[in-house]
């Protein structure tokens, strides 16, 4: 494993209260990310930073006070207590790094890196600092989501043995960083697809992945692995170990796309399939935002969630309040490396967790 040397001393959590953040790129979903800590009063926003003036004064609006600074180390040298992350793909393991190494808490849009070494520097820059990391993996906070993953764990529904994940956005990335594999670490999968493996691994509680098999498109050819190019589709089969929810493993398989001919504006479903029936987590009419969570009975469904359900800042608001209550370094931050180890793997890229 690769490790992070680091000079500085970590310094101690921050006593409990309103903790002082930045935010370091304040487009539509850093803004979101903010206005939902600012409206939970769970932190202080001091200061923001974009490099679109625009942004940067809507941000203004909906936190007042909040002062522009003009980079990262702009941002490190105002005192904060932890930063919010939403800049292109390939920034986000360096500036989390770089952040952690001052002593300063991370919140980082997804994927957290492009690589599982890049992501295992960050983990081991949170640990050394024993600051908290956090990453935008918010579809574990859909309603119904945790109670999905609570049926499956206390084997509600038996041994799973099929998880089937399904993403596809009828529309493209609008920044031209998506599409330029240096800058984004990948298409369709590091953008649509992190979001369901990471549920799927999280729903099981982290089974050992045994075997991955894939298949990337990039407008309609197949991307011999391991890929250098951004794809547009992805067909992926993880073969899980047994744990916890699974006696004798499971298969988990993945499509996602970009540009789909949907029917709609997306198709986003995650169905787990057990010896004792099934649970569903499906958007509505093509949303992006609605989902309805159901546990499944032969032919009967039952509700356990539905729309409205405003889930979108909750994984940010969790972790602001978790730093206001002195947090340190949590150790399910190993998990993230995992997760992208199986990306590496569905890739066809060098992987450097395991063997």
């Amino acid at each position: 494993m690769e490790t992070t040397d680091t000079a500085t001393t970590p310094r101690p959590a921050p006593p409990a209260g309103r903790p002082r953040l930045g935010f370091l790129g304040v487009g539509w979903i850093g803004r979101n990310r903010m206005e939902a800590i600012v409206q939970s009063g769970a932190a202080e926003v001091v200061a923001v930073s974009d490099p679109s003036s625009e942004a940067v004064a809507a941000a203004q609006e909906a936190a007042p006070g909040a002062e522009a600074a003009a980079d990262l180390d702009a941002l490190l040298a105002l005192d904060l207590d932890g930063v919010v992350i939403a800049t292109p793909s390939a920034m986000h393991a360096a500036q989390s790094v770089a952040a952690l190494e001052r002593g300063v808490a991370v919140f980082c849009q997804k994927p957290l890196a492009r690589s599982a070494a890049e992501a295992r520097r960050v983990v081991d820059a949170a640990r050394a600092a024993d600051r908290p990391l956090g990453v935008d993996l918010s579809y574990r906070r859909v309603a119904g989501v945790p109670e999905i993953r609570n049926l499956v764990q206390g084997g509600a529904l038996g041994s799973v043995y099929a998880v089937d994940l399904t993403f596809h956005n009828a529309y493209g990335p609008d920044k031209a960083w998506f599409y330029d594999a240096e800058r984004s670490g990948g298409g369709c999968v590091m953008d649509l697809g992190v979001h369901l493996v990471d549920l799927a691994l999280w729903a099981l509680d982290y089974p050992d992945v045994e075997a991955v098999q894939s298949a990337l498109y990039s407008g309609g050819e197949r991307l011999p692995l391991p890929v250098d190019r951004v794809e547009d589709y992805a067909l992926a089969t993880l073969d899980l170990a047994g744990g916890a929810a699974s006696a004798a493993g499971a298969t988990v398989r993945l499509a996602c796309s970009w540009n789909a001919p949907a029917g709609q504006d997306a198709a986003i479903e995650a169905t787990v399939y057990g010896t004792e029936g099934g649970a569903r987590l499906a958007n509505v009419d093509g949303s992006f935002y609605d989902f309805t969570a159901e546990r499944l009975q032969g032919t009967a469904r039952e509700t356990i969630a539905a729309p409205p359900d405003d889930w979108g800042g909750r994984a940010a608001v969790a972790w602001a309040e978790g730093l206001a209550a002195g947090a340190g370094f949590d150790p399910e931050a190993e998990r993230l490396v995992a997760l992208h180890d199986v990306l590496d793997w569905i890739y066809g890229r060098p992987r450097t967790e395991r063997p």
